[in-house]
C-alpha cells in the first residue's frame, strides 16, 4: 500500500476519540439507566413488605384482613405491648442481645488476630490451617446439629446461652478468618516494621497501630456476621429447647405456631418490627463507620 493510499483511509485521531468517547458515554447511559431502574425495583421489593408489616403492627387482626393496604384506624402500641410483654418478647430480646452480642465480640476478637498471624507470619502450617479454614465454609451447618448436640451434652451445655455463644463462634470464624485474611495481608509492611522499631511489642502493633488500619474491613465483616446471627433459626431450633433461653428467631416461629388460626396478627407483625429495628440501627451505624474509615483510608 501505498503511502497516499495509507493517507487517504487513515482516520483523524482527533475524531476517532471523539467517536469512541460518544459511543461510551451512550453505552454508560444506558448501563446506568438499568441499573437504576433495577435497584427502584429491588428497592420497591424490599421496602413496600416492611411499610406494610408496619402499617399491620398498629391495626387489629380484623382490620388486617379488612383493610390490608389502609392506614390504621387507632395509632396505638397495643399491638408492641402484647407482643413485648403478653408473647414474653422481652427476656427473648435480651437472650437474643447477650448470644449476638458475646459471639460477635468473641468471633471478630479470635477472627482478627488468626487472620492477622496467618496472613503477617510464616508460621509452620499456616498455610494448612486457613485451608481448614476454607474448608469449614464449605460445611452445611445442618450436617453438624447431632455431634454439636451430643458434644454440648456432654460440656453441660446444652439448652444454655454460652452453648448457643460457643456455637454461634464456631460457625462464624471461617468466614471472619477469610474475609480478614486478604485484608491484614495488603496492609503495608513498612508501618508494621516502624512500629517494632519504636520499641513496640507484638501485641501493641496489632491492637494500636494494624487493628485500626483494618477498621473499615473489620466494620464489614461485623455487619455481616452480626446479619447472619440475628437471623440465625437452625442452630438455636436444634439446640435450645428451654423456652427460658429462647432467642427472637425461636420466637417468632413459636408465636406464628402456637396459636394456629387463631393468632394476633397485629402483635406478630409488632414482633418483626422488633426483631428488624435493632439490624436496621447496627447496620446504618457500621455503614457510617465503613464509610467514615474508607474516606479517610483514601485521604491519606
Amino acid at each position: 500500500m501505498s503511502l497516499d493510499t495509507r493517507a487517504a483511509v487513515t482516520v483523524d485521531p482527533k475524531a476517532a476519540k471523539q467517536i469512541r468517547a460518544t459511543k461510551s458515554t451512550n453505552s454508560d447511559k444506558v448501563v446506568g439507566g438499568i441499573s437504576h431502574v433495577v435497584l427502584a425495583l429491588w428497592s420497591l421489593v424490599v421496602i413496600l413488605p416492611m411499610l406494610w408489616t408496619l402499617l399491620g403492627s398498629f391495626k387489629t387482626t380484623k382490620e388486617i384482613f379488612k383493610s390490608p393496604f389502609g392506614l390504621p384506624a387507632n395509632w396505638n402500641f397495643d399491638n408492641y405491648v402484647n407482643a413485648w410483654v403478653k408473647n414474653n418478647f422481652g427476656p427473648m430480646f435480651l437472650n437474643t442481645v447477650i448470644v449476638v452480642g458475646s459471639a460477635l465480640i468473641l468471633v471478630m476478637l479470635l477472627g482478627a488476630m488468626c487472620a492477622y498471624v496467618l496472613a503477617r507470619f510464616s508460621v509452620p502450617g499456616s498455610k494448612v490451617i486457613y485451608y481448614l479454614m476454607l474448608a469449614g465454609l464449605t460445611f452445611p451447618p445442618f450436617l453438624a446439629i447431632v455431634p454439636l448436640f451430643f458434644i454440648l451434652q456432654g460440656m453441660g451445655l446444652l439448652n444454655t446461652l454460652p452453648g448457643l455463644i460457643i456455637t454461634y463462634v464456631a460457625f462464624a470464624l471461617p468466614f471472619t478468618v477469610f474475609f480478614l485474611f486478604s485484608f491484614f495481608k495488603s496492609l503495608p509492611y513498612e508501618i508494621q516494621e516502624a512500629a517494632y522499631v519504636d520499641g513496640a511489642s507484638e501485641w501493641r502493633t496489632f491492637f494500636q497501630v494494624m487493628l485500626p488500619m483494618a477498621r473499615p474491613g473489620l466494620a464489614a465483616v461485623a455487619i455481616m456476621n452480626f446479619l447472619g446471627l440475628w437471623n440465625q433459626f437452625l442452630l438455636p431450633i436444634s439446640l435450645n429447647t428451654n423456652q427460658d433461653n429462647y432467642v427472637l428467631s425461636q420466637g417468632m416461629a413459636s408465636f406464628a405456631s402456637s396459636a394456629g388460626y387463631q393468632v394476633d396478627f397485629g402483635a406478630m407483625f409488632a414482633a418483626v418490627i422488633i426483631t428488624i429495628v435493632p439490624v436496621l440501627i447496627v447496620y446504618i451505624l457500621f455503614q457510617r463507620q465503613l464509610q467514615g474509615s474508607v474516606s479517610q483510608g483514601t485521604s491519606k
